[in-house]
């Protein structure tokens, strides 16, 4: 991990295409800005891994009417 210290309007390059700036510091929070394409996806650590635990219950639950409409196909 690399471990960078940044004050208010500095920024941090990722590539040529992301840009992280340093927006405020108010006691222990941060806030950063994200520039980064439209097709750069951008979540909170917590948001993204919801959205994986989310994916990997839908992905669990067995599609019984797929199921029956590949069997009744194979028969």
């Amino acid at each position: 991990m690399l471990i960078l210290s940044r004050k208010i309007d500095e920024k941090i390059k990722i590539g040529d295409d992301i840009t992280l700036t340093i927006i405020e510091i108010r006691g222990d929070q941060v806030k950063i800005g994200v520039e980064a394409p439209k097709n750069v996806k951008v979540f909170r650590q917590e948001v993204f891994n919801a959205i994986q635990s989310e994916n990997k219950a839908a992905s669990a639950i067995p599609d019984t009417k797929g199921i029956a409409a590949l069997k009744k196909l194979l028969s």
